[in-house]
Formats: C-alpha cells, sequence, structure tokens
C-alpha cells in the first residue's frame, strides 16, 4: 500500500476528478465502491444541492470520498460550510491559492489536495500544509493553468520540487498510462474525462456520445485570457477561436461566454451553444461503461503493462 492509498483508505490509487455536470453522488459513489476515490463537483452545484449529493453519495457506500472545490467559483465559503457541517473526510482545491481554506479545513479534521500545474505551485501547496498535490498536465479537460506543461514534463518536475504525496492528472486514462505516471515518480492518478462519460457520469447523453467522436485534435485550450479550458471543438468553440484570433478584449470574451455555458453544453446536451470541456484523452474513449467495469479494465491494463516491463530487457 502506497502514500495515496494510506492517505485516503482506498484500495486502489485511482481519483476520479470532481468535474462540474459530471460529477454527482451516483458517479462519486460509483467509484469509490470499486476501490478507488469518488469526488463530488461542487463548482456547479449551490450549497444545498451539494449538501443533497454529499447525503446521497454516503447511503450509496461506506467506502470513502470527498469534493472538489474549483477556487474561481463564487459560494466557496457556503460550500465550505456545508462540508464541514457534514463532515466530509477529504477536499480537494484547485484553481486558486491552497493558503485560503487549507488550515481551515484541517482544523475540522479534513484532508487536502490541491490541484497545481507546475513545480512553483507544488511548493508553495506543501508550504501551505496541504496533505497531497495532483500536478495536471496540459492535456487535461476543464480549467487549466497557464503554463501549458504536458504531464510527461510536470510529474517529474513536481516529484522533484515536492516530498508530498503525489497524484497525476492530465491525458491520463488507460492502466498503461497509470503505469507510465508512476514511472515519473506519482503515487496515484486523478482521471476526469473517462469518468465523464461513464454510466454513473450525469452528464447529458449527448455530451457522452460526443466524447466518444472526439478524436486526436479535437480539442484545444481556449479562452486563456479568462481563465483557459480545454474545450471540444464545436459552433460555440469556432465563435471564441474567431473571437481570439482578431484579437477580442477580455470584456468581449466575457460577454460571449456569457452565463451558464457549461451546463448548456455538458448538463443541457446542446452541442452547438454548450461549453463542451473534455481532456485530449478523449480520442482513447470508444465506449460508455459502468464504472466498476472500467476501473476493473484499469487494473487490469495495469498489472498487465507491470508485467509486460519486466521482461523488457535492461540497458
Amino acid at each position: 500500500m502506497n502514500r495515496i492509498q494510506s492517505l485516503f483508505n482506498i484500495d486502489f490509487p485511482l481519483i476520479a476528478g470532481g468535474m462540474v455536470w459530471c460529477s454527482g453522488w451516483r458517479l462519486a459513489s460509483a467509484v469509490s465502491n470499486a476501490g478507488g476515490l469518488g469526488l463530488l463537483g461542487a463548482g456547479s452545484m449551490h450549497p444545498e444541492t451539494l449538501r443533497e449529493h454529499i447525503r446521497k453519495t454516503r447511503l450509496a457506500s461506506q467506502k470513502p470520498f470527498g469534493v472538489n472545490v474549483p477556487l474561481l467559483y463564487p459560494d466557496q465559503e457556503a460550500l465550505m460550510a456545508v462540508i464541514t457541517e457534514e463532515k466530509v473526510p477529504i477536499v480537494f482545491t484547485s484553481a486558486g491559492s491552497p493558503k485560503k481554506w487549507t488550515a481551515f479545513l484541517h482544523d475540522h479534521g479534513i484532508k487536502v489536495a490541491h490541484v497545481v500545474s507546475s513545480a512553483a505551485f507544488a511548493e508553495k501547496s506543501e508550504a501551505a500544509g496541504v496533505d497531497a498535490i495532483v500536478a495536471e498536465g496540459f492535456e487535461a479537460g476543464g480549467h487549466e493553468g497557464r503554463e501549458e506543461t504536458s504531464t510527461m514534463v510536470l510529474i517529474p518536475s513536481v516529484r522533484k520540487a515536492t516530498s508530498l504525496p503525489l497524484l497525476a492528472a492530465g491525458g491520463i486514462g488507460t492502466g498503461m498510462q497509470i503505469v507510465a505516471a508512476m514511472a515519473l515518480g506519482a503515487e496515484g492518478v486523478q482521471m476526469g474525462s473517462l469518468f465523464a462519460a461513464s454510466e454513473e457520469s450525469s452528464a447529458h447523453i449527448d455530451f457522452k456520445k460526443k466524447i466518444l467522436e472526439t478524436g486526436e485534435g479535437g480539442t484545444k485550450l481556449m479562452l486563456k485570457q479568462l481563465a483557459p479550458v480545454r474545450l471540444i471543438r464545436n459552433p460555440f468553440f469556432d465563435k471564441v477561436e474567431e473571437a481570439e484570433l482578431r484579437g477580442a478584449s477580455v470584456d468581449e470574451l466575457k460577454a460571449l461566454l456569457g452565463r451558464g455555458r457549461a451546463k448548456k453544453g455538458m448538463f443541457e446536451g446542446d452541442l452547438t451553444e454548450g461549453e463542451l470541456e473534455i481532456g485530449q484523452v478523449a480520442s482513447l474513449i470508444d465506449t460508455i461503461q459502468p464504472v466498476n467495469v472500467l476501473i476493473e479494465q484499469l487494473k487490469q491494463e495495469y498489472n498487465r503493462t507491470l508485467d509486460q516491463m519486466k521482461k523488457l530487457n535492461s540497458w
């Protein structure tokens, strides 16, 4: 058992990222029941909605679970109040300073992991007292850092910068990639896109089908002047790309984005005007399956890959 397994009391060092509009109680409980760590995506939840999902997760699973709180969204204080009142054991924070909530959460007996996009932010997270770090590479879906460092480069860089338990994220969706991440210095992985397309994901079925259709080059990092986010190419994407290429101002981009774009695309299934967030690994996803099947396949491929690695000739 490695440090990630011990820290979160899980069988397999696999975390399902807390994705907006995808990570509700069904997904979180299914991942935890299968031996990983399920996270609720608080970024798309009002405080009382989060409370409902926490309670439903507890009814559906006796295993550890957590909540992801992106720090770029409003209602943080109310969300944190619900999390502490409901005695959630684990919180993953992202898209903001780890200093803001780590001490508060620790005071309530909650373990904290923080998502970073660089070695410098990893050092700041360790200084802030977090329990674990998620190093997320440029390949990831959703909101990202501005460094655009790939996972292959980021993980060894962060491993060198910090001694904390380390999870790799970004472009990981197979057992082979889990082995690769661990070879680079990670002790576990966080996956999003694979679970966004699972049966238990709360995403709209049309969005899930769109994930399956997304091939190589089908996503791109956009809206870098606001908050960088990786999107599937669709008519809304084309409008954003046209605006950015002609040098649109921040205010114009904000007006174009408007409100509720992610909900419209991922939760309501509007594939034309919605914001469709997914990672590059979407090109490797070709079926919608239950979480327990996905995790069993990951375990088998992970073990098979390790066996294959043992047979390679040494240099």
